[in-house]
């Protein structure tokens, strides 16, 4: 008896022991509710795998406010080692010298594996230098894909298996809706003047937005989405919604925008495809159907792939200990494996960010059983992508959306063109550029 519980204690003392020796790595994140809670989930089983690293989860607020944060303790010296980035600050973290640890030069110095190659090329071509070198670790990677209302359709006399496919039948089908009475808009859509409604058109449409490969090219870029058809869209969002076809979602994200479609009173919403679970779950009274995004097909027969938002992971320098990188390439590889991704993928809605976890999650037979939930993967790999079609990356860019979202509200409320509207927009958001160039020269 005694023999037995002298072995008990000395395993409860190895096991403290053990605890106590795990390397911490502090990993600041912007994510709340459901998907803050699977994330935790996460990091908890890396770091029951293992018991050299531990991963501890920070959650900072909003995006905007978390990147804030990031920037605000490197400068007190007491940043994390991860933290998560939204694509709208890929420009200001490549900007940040000597502030970032490259994920692929972390990953080589650590040891662990990396190849480029078996990942979605569309998602690590955004966040490449331009040799092509991965700066950040993908982890959540989002594009938007079109949700819409079945029993809407139906009762509008419309197929409900047949979204449309361009944004001239969407119009002409959102007439039909609220002609029929079956609801009381066609359409609307989160991030209307920026992500969505500006950005993802432009690429869809094969559109400059800027300059220098919009913006990958370097600092000195130029807005250029102030185009002719850029402007006519807009003109077009403004008569669709006199005519009671569109309705504005509101500023940057869209706060109203759901509740509009969750409530049947707009047949069509256009959003994140990270938006799934959120759909699926507050459209209790309705069936839902999948579908890409819509092209212009006055501007373009080919539409190319559509452009992620989501976010990144990464890594800071300065940690005293230099362990904890060793702990934040092992939790690198550890999030690349198919069976995670898979699981992160399937219950978020975001993008698999390896081919790997794309295959796996068809061998499950996942996406027969989930009928539309391959959109967003089919749609952001739809052929190979141009410089005006692989993304946005721009400092300053947060302020950027900002400007638009007062600019396209300008256009909606009677008082500017889209032409207008996008020019003043383009000198704004230049003005914007050089003050970040300006900060960032040296």
């Amino acid at each position: 008896m005694f023999k037995k519980l002298s072995m008990a204690a000395l395993a409860v003392a190895l096991s403290a022991t053990s605890s106590l020796a795990a390397t911490e790595v502090t990993w600041w994140h912007a994510m709340g509710g459901e998907l803050g809670k699977k994330l935790e989930e996460v990091a908890q089983k890396f770091n029951d795998s293992q018991s050299e690293y531990k991963i501890v989860p920070v959650f900072k607020g909003t995006y905007p406010e978390t990147l804030t944060a990031a920037i605000a303790a490197f400068r007190a010296g007491q940043q994390p080692a991860i933290v998560q980035v939204f694509e709208v600050g890929t420009g200001t973290m490549m900007a940040a010298k000597g502030a970032v640890y490259p994920v692929y030069q972390l990953m080589k110095d650590a040891g662990e594996p990396w190849d480029p190659s078996k990942f979605l090329a569309p998602v690590t071509g955004y966040y490449s230098d331009p040799q092509g070198n991965i700066l950040s670790m993908p982890f959540n990677s989002s594009t938007p894909i079109l949700y819409y209302n079945k029993d809407v359709f139906k009762k509008a006399g419309l197929d409900p298996e047949v979204a449309p496919k361009t944004w001239a039948e969407l119009g002409e089908m959102g007439k039909k809706i609220v002609a029929s009475g079956a609801a009381k808009c066609g359409f609307t859509m989160s991030y209307g003047a920026s992500w969505v409604g500006l950005e993802n058109y432009s690429a869809i449409q094969n559109l400059p937005y800027g300059t220098l490969q919009n913006g990958f090219g370097g600092l000195k870029a130029e807005l250029t989405f102030n185009g002719p058809n850029q402007a006519k869209f807009w003109d077009q969002l403004k008569k669709w919604q006199d005519e009671g076809v569109y309705k504005y979602g509101g500023p940057s994200a869209g706060a109203d925008a759901a509740p509009m479609f969750y409530s049947q009173q707009c047949a069509v919403y256009m959003n994140s495809s990270a938006s799934r679970a959120g759909v699926i779950n507050n459209a209790k009274d309705f069936k839902v159907g999948f579908a890409p995004m819509p092209y212009d097909d006055a501007v373009t027969k080919d539409p190319k792939n559509s452009i992620i938002g989501g976010a990144t992971l990464w890594v800071l320098n300065g940690q005293k200990n230099k362990d904890v990188y060793k702990g934040a390439a092992k939790f690198f590889t550890y999030l690349s494996k198919p069976e995670v991704q898979a699981d992160w993928h399937q219950f978020t809605g975001y993008l698999p960010i390896t081919n790997a976890a794309y295959e796996l999650g068809q061998s499950q037979g996942y996406y027969a059983k989930n009928p539309g939930s391959d959109i967003a993967i089919k749609q952001i790999t739809r052929g190979t992508p141009t410089d005006n079609s692989k993304g946005v990356r721009f400092g300053n860019l947060t302020q950027i959306r900002d400007i638009l979202d007062q600019q396209l509200e300008a256009v909606l409320a009677g008082k500017k063109t889209g032409q207008q509207a996008l020019d003043d927009g383009a000198k704004q958001g230049n003005a914007m550029l050089r003050e970040f160039e300006a900060a960032n020269s040296n």
